[in-house]
């Protein structure tokens, strides 16, 4: 098995924000010369996600009041008060949602639906530089 990778890596405003990886995870895939394989995408930290959906505003409206509902901003967190903190409900989401996916490459191309892109989500409650590990099973 051979095993090739790629980083990507943004500014995001945090509250939320939701970033189209889509094309930085394509190109990580063009420039391994996979054929046939896995793409592996793992956000670093734990108050950002990644996961796929249609990358359009209803989606994310939608998206981002179910968040709010299960987990809200101004909720009353242990995180919180046992370190003078205020993005419990960062970490949560986060948890909810998780730090990857994994995406078959099938004739160099992600094989993702037609109205599916990867999604990065940075529920922090500031500004982030985020990473994201791109690693290639082939």
């Amino acid at each position: 098995m051979a095993v090739h990778g790629g980083l990507l890596r943004l500014e995001t405003a945090g509250d939320g924000q939701i970033v189209d990886l889509t094309e930085g995870v394509q190109s990580v895939v063009r420039t391994s010369g996979v054929a046939h394989g896995v793409a592996v995408v793992f956000a670093r930290g734990s108050t950002v996600a990644v996961t796929t959906m249609e990358h359009e505003p209803g989606a994310i409206a939608d998206l981002t009041a179910l968040l709010e509902r299960l987990a809200p901003r101004t909720g009353d967190y242990e995180h919180n008060r046992r370190n003078a903190d205020t993005n419990a409900h960062a970490h949560l989401r986060a948890a909810l949602i998780g730090p990857s996916e994994s995406i078959p490459v099938v004739d160099g191309a992600l094989a993702l639906g037609t109205w599916q892109q990867i999604v990065l989500i940075d529920f922090d409650d500031r500004p982030r530089r985020r990473e994201v590990a791109v690693q290639l099973l082939s």
